[in-house]
């Protein structure tokens, strides 16, 4: 399983942000670029798992938990 390295506002961030994109592209109405707002997904995911596979590369952690 992958190990939690987002906090809490961090993962809620994502979710809003993800959120966001993803109502965006439904309400763009196929402009040329809107398969970008589907990037959402990305964030969305991340922020729901609670770990970044971005961040376990750079080695950042926003997770209070103790190691």
């Amino acid at each position: 399983m992958l190990k939690r390295n987002e906090g809490t506002i961090d993962r809620a961030l994502r979710v809003i942000l993800g959120l966001a994109l993803i109502a965006g592209y439904f309400m763009n109405g196929g402009g040329a670029y809107s398969w970008l707002y589907l990037l959402g997904i990305i964030p969305l995911v991340t922020g729901l798992i609670g770990s970044c596979p971005i961040y376990t590369i750079l080695g950042l952690n926003t997770c209070p938990m103790k190691k």
